[in-house]
C-alpha cells in the first residue's frame, strides 16, 4: 500500500492541518516508508512460531523475565513537613471540602 500526494492533502484537510507542498512531499515519503516497513514485516515467514502471551516472555523459560529495579524508598518520609501548609489535616491525611452530595 502506498499513498499519493492527493491522499496526503485529504488527510491533512481532515486533520485540519495546513501543509506546504514541500511538507506534503516529506510526509508522503515518511508515511510510505512506514508502509514499506510494515510490508517487510508481513513478508517474514512466521509459520511454526508460537505467539507470546507477554512481549518480554522468553520462549525458553516460559515465564516473563522483567528487569525492574528494586522497589526501595529513595527519599525520607516528610509527611509532617509537607502538610504544614495544608488548611486541614487529620491522622496524616489532607481534609478537603465535600464537593459531591
Amino acid at each position: 500500500m502506498s499513498l499519493t500526494s492527493a491522499d496526503i492533502s485529504r488527510i491533512a484537510n481532515l486533520a485540519r492541518l495546513e501543509l506546504s507542498p514541500a511538507e506534503g512531499e516529506r510526509m508522503l515519503a515518511r508515511i510510505n516508508g512506514f508502509f514499506d516497513l510494515v510490508e517487510q514485516m508481513r513478508a517474514v515467514d512466521t509459520t511454526g512460531v508460537e505467539p507470546l502471551s507477554h512481549p518480554t516472555m522468553a520462549a525458553a523459560c516460559g515465564a516473563a523475565a522483567l528487569r525492574l529495579r528494586a522497589d526501595v524508598a529513595s527519599e525520607p518520609n516528610q509527611r509532617e513537613a509537607n502538610q504544614q501548609s495544608a488548611p486541614a489535616v487529620e491522622r496524616g491525611l489532607f481534609l478537603v471540602p465535600k464537593v459531591i452530595e
